[in-house]
């Protein structure tokens, strides 16, 4: 499967979405960061992001844990993904 797209200024990029079909819930808690990413990604890395201002926008507190809207996710990780 192909997960390369251009962006505006025709950059090879390569595409996240996939990842949202196969995940059920709306967001991704920060200990699932791993699963979610397929471990591109760890809980660990995720909260020195999130401590240094570079994490994803949007992420939310339910008690202690830490979760990201899927979407917002995505279009983070593709954000900072070059080819």
């Amino acid at each position: 499967m192909n997960h390369d797209s251009r962006n505006s200024a025709g950059e090879a990029k390569i595409s996240f979405r996939f990842l949202k079909r196969e995940w059920r819930k709306p967001y991704v808690t920060r200990q699932e960061i791993a699963i979610f990413t397929e471990g591109l990604l760890n809980a660990n890395q995720m909260n020195n992001l999130d401590c240094g201002g570079k994490g994803p926008a949007g992420r939310f507190k339910i008690g202690k844990a830490v979760a990201y809207p899927v979407d917002g996710l995505i279009s983070w990780l593709e954000s900072r993904t070059r080819i």
